[in-house]
């Protein structure tokens, strides 16, 4: 059994420990307030403007005609994955990065694959094996439609350019504080609706201008929109895991605790008691 000086020791560390946990528990819970009700007033808009690009896609005869609706034979490929700049948010930022990685291992084997990285803890694991097409980390400094629209326009221009044949996006969705669910979509180039998939409301609109003129216009903003709710999404998943691994830790550290607590006590009981028997003895053998 470890010495009195050793149990102490180890309870004041754990205490330390609980106080650091608890505390980030309060920021993620105070940060994600704000998060969530951002990405849940942002959800009903951005799908709402893809329902409206694809209901007017859909009474298009033949193809959008657009540059980003360019299918190509697949040889180049990027994989943007979101992840997050700091830690200690569990399986949140390693079950992106296994997703990532499979795909490219599965899916895109002998393709040449990039990947731009948006989140310091996705690029330093990635960067070690896979070609860094770019790494952002500022964005969640400032997470701004902006910036993100910026961001976006770096991927449009690099599909439109050649550089890529697709593209595709790894984020965290954000459902609640403690479920988070990995997602996988196609960002480029933009897939026509199905026959099967169309549920098109039969409304007569005029349009003004032409419906061609707003389709083309509608679609860039459309994936600056897809990528900057991506980004929310995982920036509000984020916070809602660390809080719930903070939460977690916290009560691992109070069990911790605790059984340290009662071994101490123990120990302490057990050399009081050695002590008495000593006395009492040495005290015999005096009378004898």
């Amino acid at each position: 059994m470890a010495n009195l000086k050793e149990i102490r020791n180890r309870i004041a560390s754990i205490s330390s420990t609980m106080k650091i946990t608890s505390a980030m528990k309060m920021v993620s819970a105070a940060k994600l307030k704000k998060a969530q009700d951002a990405i849940t007033n942002l959800r009903p808009y951005a799908n709402k403007l893809t329902e409206l690009l694809q209901n007017l896609s859909s009474t298009l005869e033949g193809d959008i005609g657009s540059e980003y609706t360019d299918k190509r034979a697949i040889e180049k490929v990027l994989l943007v994955a979101i992840t997050s700049n700091r830690g200690l948010c569990g399986a949140f930022n390693s079950n992106i990065i296994k997703q990532v990685q499979s795909q490219i291992k599965e899916s895109y084997a002998g393709k040449d694959v990039s990947v731009m990285t948006i989140g310091k803890k996705g690029n330093d694991i990635l960067a070690k094996k896979e070609n860094i097409f770019e790494n952002n980390t500022e964005i969640f400094d400032d997470l701004t439609f902006t910036n993100a629209a910026e961001l976006a326009q770096k991927i449009m221009h690099a599909f439109k350019e050649g550089q890529f044949d697709k593209v595709e996006l790894f984020y965290n969705r954000f459902k609640n504080a403690g479920t988070q669910i990995p997602m996988h979509e196609d960002f480029l180039p933009i897939e026509a609706e199905q026959d099967g998939q169309k549920e098109t409301v039969s409304t007569d609109y005029i349009f003004e201008p032409s419906k061609e003129v707003i389709v083309e216009e509608l679609i860039p903003k459309s994936l600056k929109m897809q990528l900057f709710k991506a980004i929310r999404d995982s920036y509000a998943a984020e916070h809602g895991a660390r809080m719930t691994a903070m939460h977690k830790a916290t009560d691992n550290a109070g069990e911790l605790k605790d059984e340290l607590t009662l071994t101490y006590n123990k120990a302490r009981q057990a050399a009081i008691t050695g002590e008495i028997l000593e006395i009492v003895g040495g005290a015999e053998a005096l009378n004898g």
